[in-house]
């Protein structure tokens, strides 16, 4: 049993209880005295309001009609929720049916002059996404793919999945679950393959924990993936110019590394495979945006052709 599921049925179990022992902890849930110790007290520090009382028939009481004390929020804690809430608009991350009703108790919670700033700041800031006419009118679909919060859920109890795009299944590892280009993507050691590969979630079809005895161990995953690092085969240097445009946008696998103190010059390295096309073109779009401050160092010939061609188009 997980520690944070341990607590929760301990948390329970105290609950029906006017009294209780550390022993009678400790034998409920098979667990050491120490450890016993160590979850009362984080209860404890979660607001359960218990007593201690010493001695032989000592033990611990629950005050079942004590009073918790009411949640404050300082003027910028407010202000830093209310943005955060807007800032999720047309975002499509998970949970977010919840974010009307987090919305109204936060705003029961506060005084009406703290209100008054955040309706006026519900005038004036606007994110991406937001119509401007309209701010409370939503331009996009403001709920993500429904196998994001279902693939979240396992993610809690396990890392190891089982993942299914049409009829083709992959035993993975998950590594990162992230958001690129307003899609959500999933970087998992595939477990059969036994390399690193990248999954949209919008193309699962389904998700469960991988369940077997045989599955390799997080620290061997990671060891053989030490062992596949590509060789960098793209190298630049970036000058101011580009260090802007690249903190304005960048792939998420690739990133600078500054030389010298003011951050003003820095030096780029990642690995390009020539034998995506897909790769290639995202890859060419994006050093022309970062423009011409930079100085190639190191660049693989098929790429520096495509790169080529790309200049020669916009010359004619």
């Amino acid at each position: 049993m997980k520690k944070v599921e341990r607590i929760n049925i301990i948390m329970r179990y105290i609950n029906n209880r006017t009294q209780f022992t550390i022993s009678e902890i400790m034998q409920e849930f098979n667990i050491s005295r120490s450890t016993a110790i160590r979850d009362i007290r984080e209860i404890e520090a979660m607001g359960m309001p218990l007593v201690a009382e010493t001695g032989r028939d000592g033990g611990y009481f629950v005050m079942h009609n004590s009073v918790l004390p009411a949640v404050r929020f300082t003027d910028n804690e407010v202000k830093a929720l209310f943005i955060a809430f807007m800032a999720t608009r047309n975002q499509q991350l998970p949970y977010l049916k919840s974010r009307q009703s987090l919305a109204e108790k936060l705003l029961s919670l506060i005084s009406e002059n703290q209100q008054e700033d955040l309706v006026l700041l519900n005038q004036i800031l606007l994110f991406e996404g937001t119509n401007p006419h309209n701010p409370d009118l939503l331009e996009l679909s403001d709920l993500p793919h429904p196998m994001l919060e279902k693939l979240i859920q396992i993610l809690l109890l396990d890392s190891y999945l089982l993942i299914s795009i049409n009829e083709k299944t992959y035993p993975i590892y998950l590594l990162h679950l992230y958001q690129e280009k307003g899609l959500w993507l999933i970087e998992g050691f595939d477990l059969k393959e036994e390399k690193k590969q990248i999954f949209a979630v919008d193309q699962l079809t389904s998700v469960e924990p991988f369940q077997t005895k045989e599955r390799l161990s997080k620290k061997k995953i990671y060891e053989k993936l030490s062992k596949q690092e590509e060789v960098f085969n793209l190298i630049l240097e970036l000058g101011p110019k580009a260090i802007s445009q690249f903190k304005k946008y960048h792939p998420l696998k690739v990133s600078i590394s500054y030389t010298n103190p003011y951050q003003t010059t820095a030096i780029l390295k990642t690995f390009i495979n020539v034998n995506k096309p897909e790769e290639l073109t995202e890859i060419t779009n994006w050093l022309l945006f970062l423009g011409e401050d930079i100085k190639v160092r190191e660049v693989p010939e098929k790429f520096l052709g495509g790169l080529q061609g790309r200049l020669n188009l916009y010359c004619l």
